[in-house]
């Protein structure tokens, strides 16, 4: 079974892209989708009534979604395989730009909207620096000056990066990522690991507490005028 793991902020086009995708291989492979999201997603619907495509999603709920990705994934890949999945395609929510969601095996694609900005992709860290492959969408919005710019700005952050550029909605020049998708090796489950690691989330906000002020609060956190990642822990 092949893997893609699909990130981007939100409205970058990962939905979009994720329908060319399957339109492309679902006569040749049998797909499976899982979408993870907070607290609605619709795209599993859309993409079985389209497709008609095995699908699943999942409600982070007050968890971090890719956090609860992680959790999820080794029954999301059993599932799909159980299934006798060729493809299994998983689209984060795209929520948290410190998180990174990309296996060890697969494909990890990270999706950027061209139109949020030049130095998006610098503000985005692992998600873009860990990726394989990056899809820059909405091309036909911005200009050609904007568009070399927005490339250079994330060959700076992973210079090693496979590049493409598309309007997602029409498909267009899409044929080199539908090649690495073709040549990439099927996964081993049992040896899947994280590509980096997540940012730990660890205190009392993440527990429900609303108090604002570093004095009701205690856990891996940060003051404000902290000049380096030095992360303190507070109280027991």
């Amino acid at each position: 079974m092949k893997l893609l793991v699909i990130a981007g902020p939100p409205s970058a086009g990962k939905t979009a892209l994720t329908k060319q995708i399957v339109r492309r291989f679902k006569d040749e492979m049998k797909i499976a989708y899982l979408k993870i999201d907070v607290v609605k997603a619709f795209e599993d619907v859309e993409l079985s009534r389209e497709f008609d495509i095995l699908t699943k999603k999942v409600y982070s709920g007050d968890l971090c979604p890719d956090h609860a990705g992680v959790m999820v994934l080794g029954d999301a890949v059993e599932w799909a395989d159980r299934n006798k999945a060729d493809l299994f395609i998983v689209e984060s929510a795209g929520l948290c730009l410190r998180c990174s969601p990309y296996l060890n095996q697969g494909l990890g694609i990270i999706v950027l909207s061209s139109i949020s900005g030049i130095h998006a992709p610098e503000k985005m860290g692992a998600m873009v620096a860990l990726a394989d492959i990056a899809v820059v969408t909405k091309i036909d919005l911005v200009s050609q000056a904007e568009r070399e710019v927005f490339i250079q700005k994330i060959k700076e952050v992973h210079p090693h990066i496979g590049l493409m550029e598309t309007n997602a909605l029409q498909g267009t020049s899409l044929q080199r990522l539908y090649q690495f998708i073709e040549k990439s090796e099927d996964i081993d489950k049992n040896h899947l690991v994280l590509k980096g690691s997540p940012p730990i989330g660890t205190c009392t906000i993440c527990i429900g507490k609303k108090e604002i002020g570093w004095d009701h609060h205690f856990g891996v956190i940060k003051k404000l005028d902290g000049q380096i990642a030095d992360y303190l822990y507070r109280g027991e």
